[in-house]
């Protein structure tokens, strides 16, 4: 508990250090605002727009939840059918490794032609972009699985649903959430991407607008806004893997850490 609290204060105090350093800097070197704004302009300005920043967080927030709940929906079952049929992986892997080397700044104009500027082009540039850590993830957690484990619950006359719900899917867990996690700290960039081509509103498309009018403080201020919902995004997934597979060697290696 010491040690993890000792580690806590040391990344506090390094975070202060650095701004002290930031804003003695940009003051002493007389840095114009457009070009580095010091912490304390972009705490003010921050202050005086929070309204706007937090209607903004909102949409971003949603779109970013919405595509990753899409990902996980489709990404876990595709990836059991991958894992389980030899067929479905040759004919369907590839396609999804296509899918993930397109660059996907590249799919959006075309996700405007076909949906316009609503949430629906937001919320797929999110699922295309969270989507194959998932697969990949889940594919490798499936196909883990000890052979001398599944043999043994054969030899005890186990049924395929039985051995599946006891062993394949608890076995498969700890990689299944690496890719949520993964996936997690790239929904905020997918949904900031989304934003930047895709729509009129959100933190993507605030950034957009403050650059446009070299309002670089407020820049500065909505991608740590954009940061730290991403980091809560990360922490929250991570919670619920503490709690699902709490038995998992890495989870037990924190607690003793504690």
């Amino acid at each position: 508990m010491f040690e993890k609290n000792g580690g806590a204060l040391s990344s506090i105090a390094t975070a202060i250090a650095l701004l002290v350093v930031w804003e003695g800097a940009t003051r002493l070197l007389g840095i114009p605002t457009y070009l580095l704004p010091a912490p304390s302009v972009i705490a003010s300005d921050f202050a005086r727009n929070w309204p706007r920043i937090a209607d903004s967080s909102w949409i971003t927030t949603l779109n970013m939840v919405a595509g990753f709940v899409l990902s996980v929906l489709v990404g876990i079952p595709l990836a059991m059918a991958l894992a389980y049929s030899p067929q479905v992986e040759r004919s369907i892997y590839p396609i999804v490794v296509f899918l993930q080397i397109l660059p996907k700044i590249a799919i959006a104009p075309l996700f405007i032609v076909w949906f316009g500027f609503g949430t629906m082009p937001k919320v797929l540039l999110v699922f295309l972009l969270t989507f194959f850590p998932i697969v990949v993830n889940t594919v490798v957690g499936f196909k883990s699985v000890d052979p001398g484990v599944m043999e043994l619950a054969r030899s005890t006359g186990a049924g395929a649903l039985r051995t599946f719900y006891k062993i394949r899917f608890p076995s498969a867990l700890p990689s299944i959430f690496v890719g949520l996690k993964i996936a997690a700290a790239l929904a905020s960039t997918a949904a900031v991407v989304a934003e930047f081509v895709a729509s009129d509103s959100g933190l993507g498309y605030l950034i957009i607008t403050y650059n446009g009018q070299l309002a670089t403080p407020m820049v500065f201020a909505t991608i740590i806004v954009l940061g730290v919902i991403g980091l809560v995004f990360y922490f929250l997934i991570e919670f619920v893997e503490r709690l699902v597979v709490p038995w998992h060697v890495s989870m037990r290696a924190d607690q003793a850490g504690a």
